[in-house]
């Protein structure tokens, strides 16, 4: 066992969760100069915050995201000028095969355009000036050229040390075990070495985040979905910007290789919050018409002994399983390198360096949740990101900080608020 720090006696906030957006939030909170703690059952971005794609993106976000993801755009470049997180404007382009493609990305970008977001259609001709390697030519597509990237393995721990760096206690191997409310307004905050008072308390579990609320009595309609990522050594000739090809994604990484997916290599496990929260993601399962796949088998009868009820005295889930860490979908992922290698000839010979799985928090609706808890006063959640949190973490940070500290976000929170479900 790691040795772990002494705990403060009281701090003004404390966040539940280690992943970016419960550092962004203490980075955003201990800048001004808020007392703040971090509680992670692990290690900082041990799961989905150092698992996922690396893009930071405004294209094709839901309307609501969009604010967070031109926010996030500035406060990544800030947070790359204090220390390294590899964030770079490498630009982004969502390809077309089909008019139908085309059209669904101009909808979205007649819609978006009054919002800010820097983004233009480009035609066939266009489209190969960007990607002149590339084997097939495309119809058109949507480019941001101030979209980028950034590292997963980076960014939180890098976001982490500023937040320290500016006085925030971030305690890595200790689990928050539950919550209470002591008199005075305040509550308690009980972890594995202790507890703590505080008069605000941000849930920022990521997956793990609808177990901890269910135990304050809180429903938190949400469900995990396995995805499965590669990359790869550098190609040449190199591929500069970060593309979607709809059966294929593919970004630079820092290191000059490549992280490599596509949107229909994602499991969903049936488990038993499947059939408590049936009636919330049918909507999402049949709207999703196969880019989630429904898996059944041993997850289910795993999470059937998960005790949903737990006291702060005893060893909890938390601690039973500190790290979610699926294995991935090797043929899912091996598939997108392959179609990727079909376009960019250059992938044709390129050996798998590293292949991983994560768990994504997702929400009915695919929109996160940042909000108060009814009927607690002092809760708050941000958690639910469908796969779209890393790219906007930063942002999220600063508004939840404000939403904590009862302040007016400049962004409306009010499309994330869990009393929408």
């Amino acid at each position: 066992m790691k040795s772990i720090q002494s705990l403060p006696e009281r701090v003004d906030v404390a966040i539940v969760g280690g992943g970016i957006i419960g550092v962004s939030t203490a980075y955003a909170l201990s800048r001004a100069g808020v007392s703040v703690a971090v509680f992670e059952k692990s290690t900082i971005a041990c799961e989905q915050s150092s698992r996922n794609w690396g893009w930071v993106r405004s294209l094709m976000r839901d309307l609501p995201e969009i604010p967070l993801a031109l926010l996030a755009n500035r406060l990544w470049d800030e947070i790359q000028g204090q220390t390294d997180v590899g964030f770079r404007h490498s630009g982004i382009l969502y390809l077309a095969r089909t008019p139908a493609e085309l059209d669904d990305y101009r909808r979205w970008l007649d819609t978006a355009r009054p919002l800010g977001v820097d983004a233009v259609m480009l035609d066939r001709t266009q489209v190969s000036e960007h990607l002149p390697n590339a084997r097939e030519s495309w119809i058109g597509g949507l480019y941001s050229r101030s979209d980028g990237v950034a590292e997963p393995a980076l960014a939180t721990q890098g976001i982490a040390g500023l937040a320290r760096r500016h006085g925030a206690h971030v305690r890595e191997h200790c689990a928050a075990r539950g919550l209470s409310m002591r008199g005075g307004g305040a509550w308690a905050v009980h972890t594995e070495h202790g507890s703590i008072q505080a008069d605000a308390v941000l849930v920022a579990g990521g997956a793990w985040s609808r177990l901890f609320c269910g135990n304050l009595g809180v429903s938190l309609p949400q469900l995990k979905v396995r995805a499965s990522v590669l990359s790869t050594p550098p190609v040449n000739p190199p591929l500069d910007i970060a593309v979607n090809g709809r059966d294929f994604t593919c970004r630079p990484r820092a290191d000059g290789g490549y992280t490599v997916s596509q949107f229909n290599a994602s499991y969903t496990d049936i488990v038993p919050d499947s059939f408590r929260l049936f009636r919330h993601f049918l909507p999402a399962w049949v709207k999703s018409s196969g880019l989630v796949k429904l898996r059944f088998g041993r997850a289910f009868f795993r999470e059937l002994r998960v005790k949903r009820r737990f006291g702060p005295d005893g060893v909890t889930p938390f601690e039973q399983r500190r790290v979610l860490d699926p294995g991935p979908s090797r043929a899912a992922a091996r598939s997108s390198l392959k179609k990727l290698a079909q376009v960019f000839p250059a992938f044709e010979t390129a050996p798998v360096r590293e292949m991983w799985g994560g768990y994504i928090d997702v929400t009915p609706d695919a929109l996160p949740i940042i909000s108060p808890v009814a009927g607690h006063v002092g809760l708050y959640v941000a958690t639910g990101f469908s796969g779209h949190g890393f790219g906007i973490g930063p942002a999220v940070g600063e508004v939840a900080a404000k939403m904590v500290l009862n302040q007016e976000p400049e962004i409306d929170l009010a499309p994330f608020r869990l009393s929408r479900f």
